[in-house]
């Protein structure tokens, strides 16, 4: 028998720490597989539309940071742990 899913579907948007908790909730009920196709389409969606709001939150964020460091006239260099 089918489980049924605990995650919530809203069409709100969510801050950003509230989406990234649903994303991890959404990627786990997911991976379990034991929900209908069509409950997995819609919990797809929404973790498509949750992955958005995230980008946009940290576009927005990074550029707020490019503000505030040429603001203080003093850009410095961020070391990334990118290879």
């Amino acid at each position: 028998m089918p489980r049924k899913t605990s995650a919530k579907i809203s069409n709100k948007q969510p801050d950003f720490e509230t989406a990234l908790a649903e994303l991890e909730t959404l990627v786990e009920t997911l991976e379990q597989g034991d929900i209908s196709l069509e409950e997995s389409l819609k919990l797809f969606e929404r973790g498509v539309n949750l992955t958005r709001n995230c980008q946009k939150a940290l576009q927005e964020a990074e550029q707020k940071v490019q503000i505030l460091l040429e603001k203080s006239g003093e850009p410095e260099e961020f070391e990334t742990n990118e290879q």
